[in-house]
């Protein structure tokens, strides 16, 4: 029989997460153009997943005129593990202004290059996917020389709601399968399944075959090598176009724990195994995010040549 574990000794203590690597720090956020649109944000009661979520390039995005703006309200009807936006079964009713002032600061801001995605909002009929479309087609009309991407949830898998959004013709549609198959479960709310998203992505792909598709992994939260390029293999099989790879960064303490600090070399490794893979774009590094720097310049020339010039 084995020994009792002695409440005092480290065995018994919660496992904490080491520190941050040095690979992981970035500078505070500080330029004019960032506190332009965060005062902008405010004044037309718009909702950014770069502040709701914590993103860490928040600076570096935004003072480069790229800016992901979170439509349908800052409340979801989800509750991913890894997340930081407040969730709730029934959230706030839509704001039937939002689509207009979004645009509105689109234009105002003239951004170069704009993320629009979304909370989950299960308690709508379409999931919400008419307003979401609504954001877009403002935006195209205001701002027609802004690239467009969405980053989108799962409608449920429903095929009209999905359809909805692509009719509206953004540059660059994304659905984030976040984590690999296995850690589905753990990471993600049970509504949210890996077959279904790449159903998504699939279905995307198939109602737009000239539309460019994208998805993001997150790393760090007890995944495997081999099930990462499982899951790249799974995206390139549904034609995904784009692919980013970077750290899970857990918000709080109530959060999943962050299982290993991944080193550069091995967002290096990924990179690689993506391009081979026949991916036409792999951001993967620490602090790569969905929408990190997402008017790079390979998408952009991507966009602009399939607009014609």
């Amino acid at each position: 029989m084995s020994s009792p574990v002695d409440p005092a000794s480290p065995a018994a203590k919660p496992r904490r997460p080491s520190p941050k690597p040095p690979w992981i720090k970035v500078r505070m956020p500080g330029s004019e153009r960032y506190h332009e649109i965060r005062a902008r944000a405010r004044t037309l009661r718009l909702a950014t997943v770069c502040e709701e979520a914590q993103c860490p390039n928040i600076g570096e995005c935004w003072g480069a005129g790229t800016a992901t703006f979170m439509v349908m309200g800052d409340t979801c009807t989800r509750g991913c593990r890894f997340c930081a936006v407040d969730t709730a079964k029934r959230p706030a009713p839509l704001d039937p202004e939002e689509p207009v002032n979004v645009a509105t600061a689109i234009a105002e801001m003239a951004l170069d290059y704009v993320v629009i995605t979304s909370v989950d909002r299960d308690d709508l009929p379409d999931g919400g996917a008419s307003h979401f479309a609504a954001c877009i087609k403002e935006t195209r009309a205001r701002s027609p020389k802004t690239m467009v991407e969405v980053l989108i949830p799962d409608f449920q898998g429903n095929v009209a709601d999905l359809f909805a959004i692509v009719l509206a013709a953004p540059d660059v549609l994304a659905h984030n399968i976040e984590t690999v198959e296995r850690l589905t479960g753990v990471v993600r709310d049970p509504r949210a399944t890996y077959p279904q998203s790449l159903r998504v992505l699939e279905r995307a792909k198939a109602m737009a075959p000239t539309g460019f598709t994208k998805s993001s992994i997150m790393v760090g939260v007890g995944e495997e090598e081999d099930e990462v390029l499982a899951a790249m293999r799974d995206l390139r099989g549904v034609g995904v176009d784009f692919l980013t790879i970077g750290q899970y960064l857990q918000p709080s303490r109530k959060h999943l724990d962050v299982k290993a600090w991944i080193p550069p070399e091995q967002f290096e490794r990924y990179r690689e195994e993506g391009e081979a893979m026949g991916f036409r774009y792999v951001a993967s590094g620490p602090l790569v995010r969905s929408s990190y720097k997402a008017g790079e310049f390979f998408i952009r020339e991507q966009v602009l040549s399939r607009r014609g010039g």
